[in-house]
């Protein structure tokens, strides 16, 4: 029930603002879906592969499900949106602005906790890199 109040209060701060440019927001998620085709495969897959003890073969055996998308599509919509609705109550008008707004939130709510956890959990080092330098272009 918990989250359903969430998920609702959150559409309602969404709809209810119309300064949020959402074909900008859906430029962006259709960004961070390009990044991470380029930031998976040809720019950082192999060391991520390496990393997590992954072959091609192993991902050709089992390619994601339909469920991995819609998942995918939603945890990039959902901060995107977050951050349009922060950037309107912040009075962002400027591109160098949004950047660094975007490179800090990117760091500090997404690569410094994904390294936290990957060093409890005994993860290499670089791996919190190549996942968190995901995070930290795409915002």
């Amino acid at each position: 029930m918990d989250c359903l109040l969430l998920l609702d209060t959150y559409l309602e701060l969404i709809k209810n603002n119309l300064e949020i440019n959402h074909l900008a927001v859906l430029v962006s998620v259709i960004w961070m879906f390009v990044l991470g085709f380029l930031w998976d495969g040809p720019i950082m897959g192999e060391p991520w592969m390496k990393l997590i003890g992954l072959s091609l073969d192993d991902i050709e055996a089992n390619p994601p499900g339909g469920g991995v998308w819609v998942s995918n599509f939603i945890s990039s919509a959902a901060p995107i949106y977050l951050l349009a609705w922060i950037f309107t109550k912040m009075d962002v008008r400027s591109g160098i602005k949004g950047l660094v707004i975007g490179f800090l939130v990117g760091f500090v709510f997404f690569h410094l906790p994904g390294m936290t956890g990957g060093m409890f959990s005994k993860a290499p080092y670089a791996l919190a890199w190549i996942e968190g330098g995901f995070q930290i272009i795409g915002s």
